[in-house]
């Protein structure tokens, strides 16, 4: 397999993957989903100024569908369109790399003239058409691993890519499921899926409580970030290659994962934090 590969072009071009070429973490972080152009855009912004500061490589996220919503009446997002050309500006405005999520075999093609990932949301990690189209554009491929899915398993998902004619692909732990409205992360899924490809951590997603939060007749997920830096940190000391953290200005008015979102003004604390934990963990590896 690809020690790592390329994510964007120019200076903002992000590497994935282990070996000299990838000497420190990288970051994908973003809404949820695209709420609004505007709102988009000041999101990229203003994690860019972070990640500027940091000297850290990111990846904007930013979702044009949320086709697996809890409630048939949440909030979706701009649709294929209207959410491709928005990520288009704003990965040439600002230079990033841009990541979203896709959902179905015929979208792969549009999204793929977008944007440089295409992430397999988790709950479609097994579906074999969706892996080979999302592989067949070209694009980097992230697949977020099943709360339902053994980590050793991970390596066919990987391989539907692979196969497909595509090395570049990477694997997102997420948590997995325990018991009703709750996830926790087994740390020892980090190391077992490194060894079929990069592995990034989703420190917002991890803190989720599943189809747990109801208001009127509109069911959502609930959350406890708190736990995110706890977690965090673990998965950086255990040796990720990247993380990928849910950021919001207003996590109670979010559309969409508020309750599990990163607060702006918190991450770049957190980051620093991360940042040195991380050179010390690969200063030990050495």
């Amino acid at each position: 397999m690809n020690a790592s590969f390329q994510v964007g072009t120019g200076a903002h071009a992000v590497t994935v993957g282990r070996g000299t070429a990838a000497r420190k973490l990288f970051l994908i972080a973003g809404p949820c989903v695209i709420e609004s152009e505007a709102h988009a855009r000041k999101m990229a912004e203003a994690i860019q100024r972070v990640t500027a500061d940091l000297k850290l490589p990111h990846i904007f996220k930013a979702s044009y569908d949320k086709a697996n919503r809890t409630s048939i009446r949440s909030f979706r997002g701009p649709g294929l369109e209207e959410g491709t050309r928005i990520l288009r500006a704003i990965a040439k405005d600002t230079g990033l790399p841009v990541l979203t999520d896709v959902h179905t075999p015929q979208d792969c093609a549009a999204v793929g003239d977008a944007v440089d990932v295409l992430q397999i949301p988790a709950f479609l990690c097994r579906q074999t058409d969706l892996l080979i189209a999302a592989a067949a554009t070209g694009r980097a491929v992230n697949i977020k691993k099943g709360q339902f899915v053994a980590p050793q398993d991970m390596r066919y998902a990987v391989q539907k890519v692979r196969d497909s004619g595509n090395d570049n692909v990477f694997l997102t732990e997420r948590g997995a499921s325990f018991g009703y409205n709750n996830l926790v992360v087994d740390m020892r899924s980090l190391a077992i899926m490194r060894d079929y490809a990069p592995v990034v951590f989703d420190g917002t997603h991890s803190v989720q409580t599943p189809s747990s939060a109801v208001a009127g007749d509109t069911a959502s997920s609930g959350g406890q970030p708190q736990f995110i830096p706890l977690l965090a940190r673990a998965a950086v000391a255990a040796g990720v290659d990247g993380l990928f953290l849910e950021v919001h200005d207003n996590p109670a008015e979010a559309k969409s994962d508020g309750p599990n979102a990163l607060r702006l003004d918190l991450l770049k604390p957190l980051l620093e934090e991360l940042l040195e934990l991380d050179a010390i963990r690969r200063e030990h590896a050495k």
